[in-house]
């Protein structure tokens, strides 16, 4: 089976969360109760050739990284997903981080550059109360 390996960094500290599609699957249905989302990659992949495992890690990448940005709030089971347990308030430079894909036994792993998400524009201060 297929797992993916979510790089998250937050606030200069960084961690790895291992997930497979299903439980990503769980979370779409979870959240779709509370905010708006983004389209998840389809359930169904026919092959398992690197390029179409490709494409479903980069919308999954991108579902997380949108649902991020559109959210000011992050839902609790969205931070649980991460294995976040506190959010600091500002300034909001988190990332979602990027990718790996893993296969279960065989290390047939693909190599991804890091991504790195701002939730506001780091060059501008936060304004003074």
């Amino acid at each position: 089976f297929q797992v993916f390996k979510i790089e998250v960094l937050m606030s200069g500290r960084k961690h790895f969360v291992e997930k497979r599609y299903s439980e990503f699957h769980a979370l779409h249905k979870k959240l779709k109760k509370f905010i708006r989302t983004p389209e998840i990659p389809s359930k169904h992949v026919r092959n398992w050739v690197p390029k179409v495992l490709e494409q479903r890690r980069q919308g999954l990448e991108l579902y997380l990284q949108t649902v991020i940005l559109e959210n000011e709030e992050l839902p609790k089971i969205f931070l649980d997903f991460l294995n976040v347990r506190h959010v600091p308030t500002l300034p909001k430079a988190e990332s979602c981080g990027s990718f790996d894909e893993t296969e279960s036994e065989e290390s047939s792993k693909l190599s991804h550059q890091p991504v790195l998400l701002f939730l506001r524009d780091p060059y501008i201060l936060p304004k003074a109360n």
